[in-house]
C-alpha cells in the first residue's frame, strides 16, 4: 500500500514527517495484512485501531460509520431494573387500546395511525417507566417529543394510568363535542396533556435542539435551574428528510447539550414505502450524527441474533448486513425462511454454513421480529448510556418492525401507515399474541372492546408506582402563573413624547424602548433579545456590551473591535440569542422562549427582530407551532414593507405577511405608524400576555428603516391605536392653505410608513384642489376584522353589535381611500364593514430594486398618486370635475 500508482496528494503531505522509515514501516505491515489475511482484514484492523485512538482521546477523526450491528454488546448491557413480565403486561394493554381507539373511530372516518407505535411501544414504554421525569418533582421535569403519529398509544396509557375515560378515546379525532382527543400532539387542543406539537414533521427536532439549548440559556443566566431537565425527541427516520430536523446539529453539538436527546424509530418506513429502498437509512444517519459531533448509539438486533453473531467467525453475517438495502431487510420480514435461506444466506458459502446449523424458528425469529427497537432490556441500555454520555448530544437508532405485532396484514407492508383497521379475527390474534385476558365473548356486537386490568390491578399500581418515583405522569403540562409585574411608565415617556425634530425609524423606535425595558428592575432580565446576524442592521449594536451575546463557552478570544465602545461581547450569562444566519433556528429558539412560562414555570419576555420579509413567508409553520404551543412575545418584522428597504429588490420586499399572519387565529397583527403607538402597544401587549389574567396570544409588529420626525401622542387615541384606527388629524389642522369650508372632502387612511405619504398628500389636495382629507392611522388592519368577525357571530346568536371599525367612522359622509406599503388584500380587510366609498392602493406585485421614491411611484402609492386616486373617487361622486384627475396626472407625471 505505499507509494500507491496514481496517489492523490494529501493534507498530511503537508506536516513535516519526523520519522519517514516508521512510516514506511506502518505502511509495510499494513500491506503485509492485506497480502497475507485479505483486505478486509486490514479494514478491521485500521477500523480497531481508529476506535481505539478515539477512546484514548487522540485528536483524530472519528470513524462516520460503524458496521451494521448493535453498539452496546449483549455482555455489555447493564442490569434490567424493572419486573420485566409486569411492563411487558402494560405494553401490551397500551398496544391493544391504541388499535382498538383508531379502528372503533374509522367507523366514523376519522382515521389514525396504527403502524407507528406499534413499532415504537417499547422506546416509549421503557422511557415511562424509568427515564422520563415528570413535573411533581423538583425543577421541571423532562421535555418529551412526542412522534405525531405516535399519538393513540400516548392515549393509550393515559387511559391506563386514569387521566383519560373510554368515552374520550371513543372521540378520538372528533373534538367539536368538547369531550374530544386531537388527532396528534396539540397543546392549545389538550393543554394538560401534550405540551409540544410535533406534527408538522421537521419541527419537532429543530425544536428539541433549540429547547435543550434554551434550557442551558436559563440555567447560565441564573433564571431557573434545568440541570435535571432532560429533552427527549422521538422521531421517524423518514422525518429526518425534512432539512429542518438536521438544520441544527451541529448547534447541539458545539455546544456541548448533553441534556439532548434524539429516539429515531427506524422501522424502515414512511408514508409511501421504503425510507432508502436501495440504501440502508441507519448507516447514513449515523454518519451524519457523527459527523456533525453527537454520540450515536445504535440498538439493531434483538437477542435472537446473537447466536448468529457467535457463529459468524469469518465476519461474513456483518458484511451481508451491511450491504442489504432497507427494501430488500423489509421483504425479509414478510417472507418465508425458504427464501430467507436462498436470497440473504445464499449470498456466499461462509453464510450458506452458517445457516446450515439454524433452525428455520431461529431464522424466522431473527428476520420477522428481533429488533433491538423491540426489547426493553437493549432499550433500557440505549437510554441509559445516552443519560451518562457527557460532552455531546446522543442520539439513538433504534430499529423496529412497523407495524409489529399487528399481525402479517400489517407488519412491513408498505401501505400499513394508511391501514386504518383491524378485522375481529385480526384482534383475536394480536389478543392471543400478547396474552391479554380478553374473552371471545368481549367481540360479542361486532365492536373490538377496549381492555383495562383495573384500576387497582397490579398493572396499575406498577405503572403509577413507576410515575410516582419519576416525579408524576408524563406526558404532562402544567402552567402555574406568575403574573409579571407592569414596567414603569418612564420607559415608554420618551417614545410618547415624540422626537422633537430629529428623525428616528420605528426600527429603532422598538429598540430604543426595548433597551429601556431591559433596564427594569423587575422584569429586565426576562427579556430575550432574538436576532439572525442582523443585529447591526437593526441598531441593536449597542446592546452587546450592556446586555451580552449569549455563548456556553463566554469570550474565549479578543474580539477585533474590543477597543470601541459597542464591541462584540459574547458572555456565558449573555442575554440576546444571536442565532447566525438561520431564521428557523431564532424562530426556534424564540418558541423555547415563549413556552417557558409553562415548561419552566418561569415567563420571559422574548422578541425576536428580522427582515420582514424573512418572517412569515418563511417560518410561517413554525408560527403556526408557536400558536399550538400557547406561546407568548413579540415578532418584530423590522425594514418591513414593499418599499422601504431602498435597493434590496425582489427578495427583500415584504408585501404581503400581514395577509399570512391575519390567518393565524393566535397572532395579534400590528402595523405602527410612529413611536408612540409603539409604546402604547408594547404596554398593552406586556398585559394582555403577561398580567394577571394572561392570554394566550402573542403580538407581531411590523417596523420601518425610514426616518423621520416622530411625533408625540394626541390626546385620547389610546384605544383607537389598540383597536387598530384613530384619526391623526383633519384638514382644519393644516397651518397654512387649509381647504374653504364647504370643500370637497376625502378621509385618508393608512398604516405604517404610509402614513407620511398620506400626510403628504393631504397638503397637497388643501393647496393645489382645494380637497379637505382627513388623515387615519390605522394600526391593525388585523384587529379591525378581527373585532369585526366577533360581530357578525355574535349576531348569529341574536347579539347585536356594531363593529368598531364602523363606529369609528360613523357620521363620515366622504369617500375613504386606505393606503398602505402591503398589498391591497391587506387593508381590504375590513371593506365589508366600511359603509363609506371605500377603495385602496398598495404595493401588489413583485418588488423591484430602486430608491424608496422610485419604488413607491412604481406601485402608485407615494403622495402624488394618492392625491390622483382621491381626486378620482371624488369625480366618481360628482364632487369634483373629471377633468380634475387628467389635469393632477399631467401635473404630477402620471
Amino acid at each position: 500500500m505505499s507509494d500507491p500508482v496514481g496517489k492523490l496528494p494529501s493534507e498530511l503531505d503537508q506536516l513535516p514527517d519526523r520519522d519517514t522509515e516508521e512510516t514506511a514501516e506502518w505502511a509495510a505491515s499494513l500491506d503485509a495484512v492485506a497480502q497475507a489475511a485479505g483486505t478486509r482484514r486490514a479494514e478491521y484492523l485500521l477500523r480497531r485501531t481508529l476506535q481505539h485512538a478515539e477512546a484514548a482521546g487522540l485528536a483524530l477523526p472519528k470513524l462516520l460509520e460503524t458496521d451494521y450491528v448493535n453498539t452496546i454488546p449483549t455482555a455489555a448491557e447493564p442490569e434490567f431494573p424493572g419486573d420485566e413480565e409486569m411492563e411487558a403486561k402494560i405494553t401490551a394493554w397500551n398496544r391493544w387500546n391504541a388499535a382498538a381507539m383508531v379502528t372503533r373511530g374509522s367507523k366514523y372516518g376519522v382515521g389514525g395511525h396504527i403502524a407507528t407505535f406499534a413499532s415504537a411501544a417499547w422506546l416509549y414504554e421503557t422511557g415511562f417507566q424509568h427515564f422520563f421525569r415528570g413535573k411533581e418533582a423538583d425543577g421541571s421535569g423532562d421535555q418529551l417529543y412526542i412522534q405525531g403519529h405516535a399519538s393513540p398509544g400516548i392515549y393509550a396509557r393515559a387511559f391506563l394510568d386514569g387521566r383519560i375515560s373510554e368515552q374520550q378515546l371513543d372521540n378520538f379525532r372528533q373534538e367539536s363535542g368538547g369531550n374530544g382527543l386531537p388527532s396528534y400532539p396539540h397543546p392549545r387542543r389538550l393543554p394538560w396533556l401534550w405540551e409540544f406539537p410535533t406534527v408538522s414533521m421537521g419541527l419537532g427536532p429543530l425544536s428539541a435542539i433549540y429547547q435543550a439549548r434554551f434550557n442551558r440559556y436559563l440555567q447560565n443566566r441564573s433564571i431557573k435551574d434545568t440541570a435535571n431537565s432532560h429533552v427527549w425527541a422521538f422521531l421517524g427516520d423518514g422525518e429526518m428528510d425534512e432539512p429542518e430536523s438536521t438544520a441544527a446539529l451541529a448547534l447541539a453539538s458545539r455546544e456541548q447539550l448533553d441534556n439532548l436527546t434524539f429516539v429515531i424509530n427506524c422501522n424502515l418506513q414512511r408514508l409511501d414505502g421504503p425510507v432508502r429502498a436501495n440504501f440502508r437509512v441507519v448507516q447514513e444517519l449515523e454518519a451524519q450524527f457523527r459527523g456533525a459531533g453527537w454520540n450515536v448509539i445504535k440498538s439493531l438486533w434483538g437477542s435472537a441474533w446473537d447466536e448468529l453473531f457467535q457463529l459468524d467467525t469469518t465476519g461474513a453475517l456483518v458484511r451481508r448486513l451491511r450491504e442489504v438495502p432497507d427494501a430488500q431487510f423489509q421483504t425479509y420480514a414478510t417472507r418465508d425462511v425458504a427464501y430467507i435461506r436462498q436470497h440473504f444466506f445464499g449470498a456466499n458459502a461462509d453464510l450458506v454454513q452458517l445457516a446450515g446449523v439454524l433452525s428455520d424458528a431461529k431464522i424466522a425469529e431473527c428476520f420477522h421480529s428481533s429488533r433491538g427497537g423491540h426489547e426493553p432490556r437493549k432499550v433500557y441500555a440505549a437510554y441509559k448510556a445516552a443519560l451518562e454520555h457527557k460532552g455531546a448530544p446522543t442520539v439513538i437508532l433504534a430499529q423496529t418492525v412497523k407495524g409489529y405485532t399487528l399481525g402479517a396484514g400489517f407488519e412491513s407492508k408498505n401501505a400499513n401507515h394508511q391501514m386504518k383497521k383491524l378485522t375481529i379475527d385480526e384482534f383475536k390474534d394480536m389478543r392471543d399474541l400478547l396474552g391479554l385476558p380478553i374473552p371471545d365473548s368481549a367481540f360479542a356486537d361486532g365492536v373490538v372492546p377496549y381492555g383495562h386490568p383495573g384500576a387497582n390491578s397490579p398493572e396499575v399500581r406498577y405503572l403509577n408506582e413507576r410515575r410516582a418515583a419519576l416525579g408524576g405522569p408524563a406526558p404532562a403540562r402544567k402552567v402555574k402563573h406568575v403574573a409579571l409585574p407592569a414596567p414603569a411608565d418612564r420607559s415608554f415617556a420618551p417614545l410618547l413624547k415624540g422626537s422633537g425634530k430629529q428623525e428616528m425609524a420605528t426600527t429603532m423606535a422598538f429598540v430604543r424602548l426595548v433597551k429601556d425595558l431591559m433596564r427594569d428592575k423587575e422584569t429586565g432580565k426576562r427579556w430575550v433579545p432574538i436576532v439572525p446576524d442582523e443585529a447591526r442592521t437593526f441598531g441593536m449594536e449597542s446592546l452587546f456590551p450592556s446586555a451580552g451575546i449569549y455563548s456556553p463557552l463566554g469570550q474565549t478570544y479578543e474580539p477585533v473591535d474590543r477597543d470601541q465602545l459597542m464591541y462584540y461581547k459574547e458572555a456565558k450569562d449573555g442575554q440576546i440569542l444571536n442565532e447566525g444566519i438561520t431564521e428557523a433556528g431564532a424562530m426556534a429558539d424564540f418558541i423555547a422562549a415563549c413556552t417557558s412560562y409553562a415548561t419552566h414555570g418561569e415567563p420571559m419576555i422574548p422578541f425576536y427582530i428580522f427582515y420582514s420579509m424573512f418572517g412569515w413567508q418563511r417560518t410561517a409553520d413554525q408560527m403556526w407551532q408557536l400558536a399550538d404551543q400557547l406561546g407568548k412575545g413579540f415578532i418584530v418584522g423590522a425594514t418591513a414593507g414593499r418599499t422601504t428597504l431602498t435597493g434590496e429588490g425582489l427578495q427583500h420586499a415584504d408585501g404581503h405577511s400581514h395577509l399570512i399572519a391575519s390567518t393565524n387565529p393566535a397572532s395579534l397583527n400590528y402595523d405602527p405608524a410612529f413611536a408612540f403607538e409603539i409604546a402604547v402597544i408594547v404596554k398593552d401587549g406586556l398585559r394582555r400576555m403577561y398580567g394577571e389574567t394572561p392570554e394566550d396570544v402573542f403580538y407581531y409588529l411590523t417596523v420601518y428603516n425610514e426616518p423621520k420626525v416622530q411625533p408625540a401622542m394626541p390626546e385620547g387615541v389610546e384605544e383607537g391605536i389598540l383597536k387598530g384606527l384613530y384619526r391623526f388629524n383633519t384638514a382644519a389642522d393644516l397651518a397654512e392653505a387649509a381647504p374653504a369650508a364647504d370643500a370637497p372632502k376625502v378621509q385618508l387612511m393608512a398604516s405604517g410608513t404610509a402614513i407620511h405619504w398620506i400626510l403628504e398628500a393631504q397638503k397637497l389636495l388643501a393647496a393645489e384642489w382645494n380637497v379637505a382629507a382627513d388623515v387615519w392611522s390605522a394600526t391593525s388592519w388585523g384587529e379591525l376584522r378581527r373585532e369585526a368577525l366577533e360581530c357578525d357571530e355574535a349576531l348569529l346568536r341574536g347579539e347585536v353589535r356594531t363593529p368598531y371599525v364602523t363606529r369609528a367612522l360613523e357620521g363620515v359622509t366622504s369617500p375613504v381611500l386606505a393606503v398602505s406599503d402591503w398589498m391591497r388584500q391587506v387593508p381590504d380587510q375590513i371593506s365589508q364593514w366600511v359603509e363609506q366609498d371605500y377603495t385602496s392602493l398598495g404595493t401588489d406585485g413583485f418588488g423591484l430594486s430602486d430608491t424608496r421614491e422610485g419604488a413607491r411611484r412604481h406601485f402608485g402609492v407615494d403622495a402624488q398618486s394618492i392625491v390622483v386616486a382621491a381626486l378620482a373617487q371624488l369625480a366618481r361622486r360628482g364632487e369634483v370635475p373629471a377633468s380634475a384627475v387628467k389635469e393632477a396626472r399631467e401635473r404630477y407625471g402620471l
